[in-house]
């Protein structure tokens, strides 16, 4: 579990996050989101350590027991990133190196491993993302957008971390592809048990694996709750954010009606 308690950020005398409070728990798709503006990239760097807080708490449920990322030395933040996964907006693989080495590359910074055990681990990740065994060796520029995504999960789940952020994970996919890499995190998540934090505007994604939603509006906490209790929020702002479109304007009132 990550707790964010009363933190506040600002930047050149103007506050972005005011006072933000919520819990992000294991097992979960704990998800942001917010319109462009709301604070939801700086929260989530924030918790990365990205950015430093003004005021508040970080509270991580480390293998040590809880731990302040505001308090932490430079040796505890390096341990800790070791127990993180990220999966960036634009995959950010490396172009010179083959898919297999992409998932190898933390593991060769990170741990003790042997070179045949990194190969095993490399290899175990990029099959529990249903990557074809022919695309190994391939490099990131031969393979779909959607094959790139599934190996930067691969890679953020390399080190068996204890949390994986996710920032806008379906950034330039198509719809049918999304879902798979919807429900690829959501797999993920409930079998290892991580606390996976979201960082996302896709209401197709918030609907389908929102476990644990925190809506941020001009850098305030309006409302938290799950995918099932955001058809019946009280909340004007969240109803105007997630209920925009047609579309899902009706998935509301069919929700209401019970049709």
């Amino acid at each position: 579990m990550i707790q964010v308690k009363d933190v506040v950020k600002s930047f050149d005398g103007n506050v972005v996050l005011n006072h933000i409070s919520a819990n992000f728990e294991d097992g979960k798709v704990n998800m942001i989101i917010g319109q462009s503006g709301s604070g939801k990239t700086v929260l989530m760097k924030s918790m990365i350590g990205l950015h430093q807080i003004d005021a508040g708490q970080i509270v991580f449920d480390t293998r040590n027991g809880q731990e302040n990322l505001a308090e932490m030395k430079e040796k505890e933040v390096r341990m800790l990133h070791r127990e993180v996964g990220m999966l960036f907006q634009g995959a950010a693989l490396f172009d010179s190196m083959t898919v297999q080495e992409n998932v190898m590359y933390p593991l060769e910074m990170f741990s003790e491993m042997s070179k045949d055990e990194m190969v095993a681990r490399a290899r175990f990740c990029l099959e529990r993302v249903n990557m074809p065994e022919r695309a190994f060796g391939l490099m990131p520029s031969e393979i779909s957008g959607g094959m790139q995504k599934r190996v930067a999960i691969a890679r953020a789940i390399a080190l068996n971390p204890k949390y994986l952020f996710c920032d806008e994970p379906n950034s330039g996919l198509d719809p049918k592809t999304s879902l798979v890499i919807d429900k690829l995190i959501q797999d993920i998540t409930q079998e290892y048990g991580i606390c996976t934090i979201v960082n996302s505007h896709d209401m197709n994604s918030i609907m389908e694996i929102g476990d644990n939603i925190v809506f941020l509006r001009n850098g305030v906490k309006e409302w938290q709750g799950s995918r099932h209790e955001i058809f019946h929020a009280d909340n004007e702002a969240l109803n105007d954010f997630v209920f925009a479109s047609e579309l899902f304007k009706k998935v509301k009132q069919t929700a209401h009606t019970g049709c």
